[in-house]
């Protein structure tokens, strides 16, 4: 770390004395480079610029305060490696084949990296990506097998598995900062793919973040006793509370459940060096043996469970946002930010005890509401909103708008360019969701539905059949289900409307349903 500050500040002298190549070579109208950040479940209720007000995070906000924030961005299938394979391929997941966490992903079909390489740009992929085998469309790719691991974690350099001693999020950004360093050519436009496994489960925080917040008690939000009466069976019958389902030893980090009984968290803490297992008994065996000694129940326990999780989640965020303060801080000092476009977003949302729960997969707001901020100082001012209904559907084609490349035919996302410089404003009025993984971890059901400024329409299938319409201007908690209520018959019947002419353009149907179901339950 010394060394490379070292390294920054040395560049940052020579050009303020001499100038630099990287400034000569990348002159206004220059093809700009991009860096696409994307972590893995990072609400945007836990970025401080979006207003939540459980944590801080000043180097994401500074692509707020320094170019573009979308308010709302969404993902058309909330979960991890579908909403990849959508990011990639810029079509939804029936279309791209890549519906669930199960199915594989075929590399083979076209991606807008592999449209970027074509075009001149040199491409790198660093760390998580979630997709089965060895990505295409990038010159160099060092991506974590699966989940990956917060210590010592595993990665996939080119192919070739190699174990690296650290915390995985300072081990991406230290990786992602020696590619831009040492490893691109510089005389080619570039885009780097730099992703974060954190904040995904089971939140493991780094050394030095170990006791981050052990001070602070955090209310649960307002929903998280939802007793789900305003909903359907989905929400009833879901697998994800915080209080119910989340584990004694992977989610709560105890050694020994309160009945005294181990719990196996053992075994991920024989990962660690000894330095490192010794930090972290030394953190959390205090607060585990205050916990057992104090024997909650009731209410005062699912507080409890709620604060462990919620420290540990923000606890790993932290360090994500340190991780972008260094990538932001390199391109100033190297020159490059004025010409590159540097986009933070998430695979999707995720619930930080919003109705009790956490994971994603629902089509409610916390998990099919994503983050996105964006920064390009040639074409985008300072301090943008951005309130159109934007996808992870839209990124594949935006960034080739940007790089002068043209859009294939069957993309089915809309570049959002013309929208964050302010040049335009027309934009769709609808957005469409699907989800499939069911039955399976979570117990959510099958699903699909459309959105609009207002309403949402879904309905839920397979071994139920039930429809939910949510009025978000009265109910934006969606607590609320109107679908039966007299006084919005007319706006059912617009929503349905709207939802077959939006399956129709995309290509979706019962059938596709049924295909990916069958396929799903003969893995």
């Amino acid at each position: 770390m010394k060394v490379r500050q070292f390294w920054l500040l040395l560049q940052g002298l020579l050009l303020g004395c001499v100038g630099s190549t990287a400034v000569a070579q990348h002159r206004e109208g220059d093809r700009p480079n991009i860096i696409f950040i994307m972590s893995d479940d990072h609400a945007f209720q836990a970025i401080s610029a979006y207003g939540g007000g459980l944590n801080q995070t000043p180097n994401i906000d500074r692509l707020a305060k320094e170019g573009a924030i979308f308010t709302r961005g969404f993902v058309t299938n909330s979960i991890c490696a579908p909403s990849r394979a959508v990011m990639l391929t810029g079509k939804h997941s029936f279309v791209n084949g890549k519906v669930d966490n199960r199915m594989r992903f075929d590399w083979n079909q076209d991606n807008f990296p592999k449209q970027l390489q074509r075009n001149g740009y040199q491409t790198a992929m660093i760390g998580k990506i979630h997709l089965d085998g060895l990505p295409q469309g990038f010159d160099y790719s060092m991506v974590l097998p699966g989940q990956g691991f917060y210590y010592n974690p595993d990665f996939l350099i080119n192919g070739e598995r190699k174990r690296i001693e650290g915390y995985c999020t300072e081990i991406i950004t230290d990786a992602a900062l020696d590619w831009l360093q040492d490893q691109r050519d510089p005389t080619k436009p570039f885009c780097l793919f730099y992703h974060q496994k954190a904040p995904h489960r089971n939140w493991q925080p780094a050394p030095r973040y170990l006791t981050l917040y052990d001070d602070t008690t955090f209310a649960p939000p307002a929903t998280y006793f939802d007793d789900y009466a305003g909903r359907g069976t989905a929400a009833k019958e879901q697998e994800m509370e915080v209080a119910g389902h989340a584990r004694w030893g992977h989610d709560f980090k105890l050694l020994v459940d309160p009945d005294g009984k181990p719990t196996g968290f053992d075994k991920q803490l024989a990962r660690m060096t000894e330095e490192q297992r010794k930090q972290w008994m030394n953190a959390y065996e205090p607060k585990n043996q205050a916990f057992l000694k104090a024997k909650l129940t009731g209410k005062d326990l699912a507080e409890w469970k709620y604060n462990r999780y919620i420290k540990d989640y923000l606890r790993t965020v932290r360090s994500v946002d340190d991780g972008v303060g260094e990538l932001l801080d390199y391109l100033d000092k190297t020159g490059l930010s004025e010409n590159t476009i540097v986009i933070y977003t998430s695979d999707q949302g995720f619930y930080l005890g919003e109705h009790g729960w956490f994971d994603k997969r629902f089509m409610y707001e916390e998990s099919f509401r994503t983050p996105l901020l964006m920064r390009y100082p040639n074409e985008i001012k300072p301090g943008t909103r951005i309130d159109e209904l934007v996808q992870n559907l839209d990124f594949a084609p935006t960034l080739l708008d940007y790089a002068g490349v043209r859009i294939p035919g069957d993309m089915q996302g809309e570049s959002f360019r013309d929208l964050a410089s302010g040049r335009s404003h027309r934009w769709r009025d609808a957005i469409y969701y699907t989800y499939y993984e069911y039955p399976a971890e979570h117990a959510v059901k099958r699903h699909y539905g459309i959105r609009t400024e207002r309403y949402k329409l879904i309905h839920f299938y397979y071994d139920i059949d039930e429809w939910e319409l949510y009025d978000l201007m009265k109910d934006p908690q969606e607590m609320h289900n109107v679908y039966n209520d007299p006084a919005y018959q007319s706006v059912k019947k617009k929503m349905h409307r709207k939802l077959t002419r939006i399956r129709k353009k995309y290509g979706d149907s019962d059938e596709n349903d049924q295909r990916f179901l069958h396929a799903y339950l003969n893995q």
